[in-house]
């Protein structure tokens, strides 16, 4: 009787042990998914603020083109802009694609704030802006060009368009979170 009573108390020990090795292995894969999710998501980025607040480029003065009853240089021109609505966070701000005297052009955040987020880049698109979810997922299916990442969440920014880049071809702005596909906020572009 005492061979079978410590037999069963042996048993018993094993599996707890194996239960015990069971649960720890769970818990160590949890840990892992729950922090590679964390790390991947970064939703502590949803409650930092970043302001930038660039001026306008300005245009370069040629040499000798400061002389007593010349004309001053042509200033920045706005050629397109318009009002950022929301999508997937509360966004506002103007968006202005502006013609320097270079020739060069710029796309201008003015009074951005929308949340920050992972990944988030400033893309010309010709998309249709649509209020609501139904505008969320649009952009990236059909043309479009990342002017890079967003610099800040707030303030006023600056993004060179490369000269490659036909303009007539766009038509929307987004400031798009490439790590979820969906846009934070856009702008449709009326001519001015």
């Amino acid at each position: 009787m005492t061979g079978t009573t410590t037999g069963a108390v042996s048993g018993t020990g094993t599996g707890r042990r194996r239960r015990r090795r069971l649960l720890t292995g769970v818990l160590v894969a949890a840990a892992l998914v729950l922090g590679a999710g964390l790390y991947w998501a970064e939703p502590w980025k949803l409650w930092q603020n970043s302001t930038v607040n660039e001026a306008l480029p300005a245009p370069s003065a040629a040499p000798g083109s400061s002389r007593p009853g010349t004309a001053p240089a042509p200033g920045p021109q706005t050629v397109a802009q318009g009002s950022l609505i929301s999508h997937e966070h509360s966004t506002t701000g103007t968006v202005k694609l502006v013609k320097l005297p270079d020739g060069s052009r710029t796309l201008r955040l003015e009074n951005l704030d929308t949340s920050s987020g992972p990944d988030l880049r400033v893309w010309l698109t010709d998309a249709p802006v649509k209020e609501g979810a139904d505008g969320w997922f649009v952009f990236d299916d059909g043309k479009h060009v990342s002017l890079g990442k967003l610099k800040g969440n707030k303030g006023d920014q600056n993004y060179e368009i490369p000269a490659e880049v036909d303009l007539a071809d766009y038509s929307s702005v987004t400031i798009w979170c490439d790590r979820f596909n969906v846009s934070f906020g856009a702008a449709a572009l009326q001519a001015v």
